[in-house]
């Protein structure tokens, strides 16, 4: 059972090395997207579009996997410290949504 118990918010240094990585990978993504897009209004070969949605695919995993990283690294650490132990409830709660 879940415990995911509404949203949360994270403060982001937005000068920071961690969140440029993450904005400048959802900008691939989404240019990444628009271009699935620009292929199906093309007509262009099926196959090529299949590709095309594979590599999106393998972005939003890896995006996913640095992200997973940091809220490990930071929010996960943070609350643990401060005896929330639901912490680990929740990631694992999250964890298997994610492996679907």
């Amino acid at each position: 059972m879940c415990c995911c118990a509404g949203p949360k918010h994270k403060y982001r240094d937005k000068n920071s090395k961690e969140y440029k990585s993450l904005i400048s990978r959802l900008n691939r993504i989404e240019g990444q997207v628009r271009g699935v897009r620009n292929m199906v209004e093309a007509d262009r070969y099926c196959v090529d579009i299949l590709m095309q949605v594979s590599a999106i695919q393998s972005a939003l995993n890896s995006f996913n996997k640095e992200l997973l990283a940091q809220h490990i690294k930071s929010c996960v650490v943070h609350d643990i410290r401060e005896g929330k132990d639901e912490v680990v409830d929740e990631l694992v709660c999250m964890l298997q949504k994610l492996m679907k």
